[in-house]
């Protein structure tokens, strides 16, 4: 029930949304396509991402829970993990607002 819900919730955001991008006139449709396809591209940049971190904690705290001594080390590799996974996100977001604004 709860996933019937969330699906509901996002595909009624999205019928909205279009209605926003249309109350500015008759605006360039292709802005209009780019700004949904940097929306859609950040959207899956930043979810990847977040699935990736999820699983770099997940199996740093396995690892400490197994090997209480090396705590320090895998938590220095883990932030180190997740700042270039952060970085990708960052680095997606660069690549959007490009495709948005100069190209």
């Amino acid at each position: 029930m709860k996933t019937v819900k969330i699906l509901f919730t996002t595909l009624a955001m999205v019928l909205v949304s279009s209605v926003a991008f249309a109350a500015e006139g008759a605006g360039d449709p292709v802005m209009a396509a780019k700004a949904y396809a940097t929306a859609i591209g950040m959207g899956i940049a930043a979810g990847l991402c977040g699935i990736g971190q999820g699983m770099g904690v997940k199996g740093a705290c396995e690892g400490i829970a197994r090997n209480p001594e090396a705590g320090g080390q895998l938590s220095t590799t883990l932030i180190l993990g997740l700042a270039f996974i952060e970085s990708l996100a960052i680095y997606a977001l660069v690549v959007n607002l490009i495709l948005l604004f100069v190209v």
